[in-house]
């Protein structure tokens, strides 16, 4: 992503790790399709899901968010409002507000022109103004109850069995890629249920062919609904075995082979302990991009009291890999390798033993800073290795 801003004038600083940005205010975006953004991506790709990165002290809000080359928000990030002073009852946006998104828009793209704008739009669950009280879509019990969103949420949910209020939820999803703010939406909550897959075909029907579609599969694979689908929001709530990992990797590999292109797969895991939990935070940039042309996400774990998906920003995420040039290749050690352009990515899974690679040439461990022929990596870890000039080991 620094390779982006840098190509639109803004000047970066990356080895004392801070960055500093001076825009050359004659410098002007010009947008390209969606399609070319997503190609053109260098590597790491990082994403955001709706909160932000809190761990880079004053840095204005829409520069955190510009590192990220996907970024899903509800509407108010994008300074859309809905026009219905119930928002579950709106459907379309207001010509003010789709002004100030255009404008929000920009400044994203002209941050990082090959960045994703993606809006949520809500049919399982809201909050308890959604509706007025007592409206026909919420969703009730066998006694006339709202049924409550999740366990700790304060959420309720929605009626979507209803196709009338499908209906209205692919009317609002068309009314999202009709103000020309972002290029697509996000579903959350999903999986292959029969009222599931009819509201995706009534969605994909409103919007057309070129808008995306995100969805939060976590990770399971949804074979029904996939040909509507662009990409899955893999919220991975489950991280703390082998199998864990291995169901992980195998419904990333199954979603880069049957989602819908252009593919925007998106891979999030929890930290453990705590957001120094780096192995954990290497071994997801690692999958993803060992087994996808993804983006990736590691962030704190919903139960926290804390608004969930808040992250850091990790300089593990600023190195320039370029792009790849083949495909993972699983080793006979257990471990996934994959080279881009400027380095060589390496995965080694939970339950694996430690490996080593070695190389022909000197290679920067981006992990350790070691710049030397042979390196070794512990299992629950990822690593890269960056091509050198051959000036002699590290210290």
């Amino acid at each position: 992503m620094r390779q982006m801003l840098l190509s639109i004038g803004l000047v970066i600083g990356i080895s004392t790790g801070s960055v500093c940005y001076e825009m050359e205010n004659t410098m002007q975006t010009s947008e390209v399709p969606v399609r070319t953004r997503v190609a053109a991506r260098t590597f790491p790709s990082v994403f955001q899901a709706w909160n932000r990165a809190d761990n880079l002290g004053d840095e204005e809000y829409m520069i955190t968010a510009a590192r990220h080359d996907l970024i899903f928000h509800g509407a108010g990030f994008f300074e859309l409002k809905w026009n219905h002073s119930y928002e579950g009852l709106a459907w379309r946006f207001t010509p003010d507000s789709i002004a100030q998104g255009m404008e929000t828009r920009r400044k994203l793209l002209t941050l990082n022109p090959k960045m994703v704008l993606i809006l949520e739009v809500r049919y399982r669950d809201a909050s308890q103004d959604f509706f007025p009280e007592g409206y026909k879509w919420w969703r009730r019990d066998s006694e006339g109850n709202p049924v409550k969103g999740w366990e700790e949420g304060d959420f309720i949910q929605l009626d979507f069995s209803n196709p009338e209020f499908r209906d209205h939820v692919a009317q609002r999803a068309e009314a999202a890629m009709n103000s020309g703010v972002v290029d697509g939406i996000m579903l959350d909550w999903w999986n292959d249920d029969d009222d599931r897959v009819a509201l995706i075909k009534a969605i994909r029907e409103r919007i057309g062919d070129e808008a995306l579609i995100l969805a939060n599969s976590n990770d399971r694979k949804t074979p029904r609904t996939a040909p509507y689908i662009n990409g899955y929001f893999m919220e991975c709530y489950r991280s703390k075995t082998p199998e864990d990992w291995e169901r992980i990797a195998d419904t990333l590999s199954w979603a880069e082979k049957n989602l819908r292109e252009p593919r925007i797969n998106c891979l999030e895991t929890w930290f453990h302990n705590s957001r120094d939990d780096l192995n954990l935070m290497r071994a997801t940039t690692t999958l993803s991009l060992t087994l996808s042309s993804g983006y990736c996400l590691f962030s704190d774990p919903n139960p926290l009291p804390a608004p969930d998906h808040l992250h850091n920003w990790y300089d593990f995420w600023d190195v320039d890999l370029g792009k790849p040039v083949s495909e993972g290749e699983r080793r006979a050690d257990g471990s996934i390798l994959r080279e881009f352009t400027n380095g060589t990515v390496l995965y080694n899974p939970m339950g694996n033993g430690p490996v080593t690679i070695r190389f022909e040439e000197l290679r920067k461990s981006v992990a350790t800073g070691a710049v030397v022929e042979e390196h070794e990596l512990e299992p629950a870890d990822g690593d890269i290795y960056l091509k050198e000039p051959s000036d002699g080991p590290s210290e």
